[in-house]
Formats: structure tokens, sequence, C-alpha cells
């Protein structure tokens, strides 16, 4: 599960950014999460918790948000996107295999929520 290692390299960047702007705490994280990051939400979900508590000296009871962005591929031959994961290389159009992901395999911090009084 390499789920738990992502959770410390979010929190190390928070703390980072936490320790750079004097706050005290951060309340809450939105997350953007590719549907094929390979990143499992739920894996994500359950580790946060524990890691903000062991890892984190301004994350203590962070509430993640997971808001997941669909797969978009490009197709070279007809020149359209379509969603990735109901055919995956293969473009519904017209059946081209020469094909790339646009998005949908990112994991973004989208927002980070502070506590007004520890803000500057």
């Amino acid at each position: 599960m390499h789920e738990l290692g992502i959770a410390f390299h979010i929190i190390k960047e928070i703390d980072a950014l936490a320790e750079e702007k004097s706050l005290s705490s951060v309340k809450g994280v939105t997350l953007e999460v590719g549907e094929v990051s390979g990143v499992v939400p739920r894996y994500l979900e359950d580790v946060w918790k524990w890691a903000c508590e062991n890892r984190s000296k301004h994350m203590s009871g962070c509430k993640l948000t997971i808001v997941v962005t669909k797969g978009i591929s490009y197709c070279k031959s007809c020149n359209k996107t379509y969603p990735t994961l109901p055919t995956g290389r293969k473009c519904p159009h017209c059946q081209s295999e020469d094909t790339y992901l646009v998005e949908g395999n990112e994991v973004l911090i989208q927002s980070i929520q502070v506590d007004d009084e520890s803000a500057e």
C-alpha cells in the first residue's frame, strides 16, 4: 500500500508551508486524485488520521477531503478526447490505439484550510 507514503509526502509539504507561513494548525486538506493515478482514495483516507497524528506537528485532527478527477485520453488519429476507464488505450471513436492520457493520473493539493487564529 503506497498510500501511506503518499500521505507522508503530502504532510511533509504542508508542514513546510505551515512553518514558512507561521501557521499553528491546519484543519483540512482537499486533494485532487486522478481515477487512473493508482491511488485508492479509501486507503488514503484509512491512513490519513494516523499519519497526521504521528508525522505532523501542525495537522493533528486534520480533515481530508478527496475529489476524484476523471481520466481523459486524447486520440492522435481522430483528434478527439474520451473517458479513459471504459476503453483504456483504444479510442471509442475510431478504434485507434494511438492515444495518450491527458488527465486523471495526478495527485494534487487543491486547498488547505487553516485555523483563522494561526494565519498571518
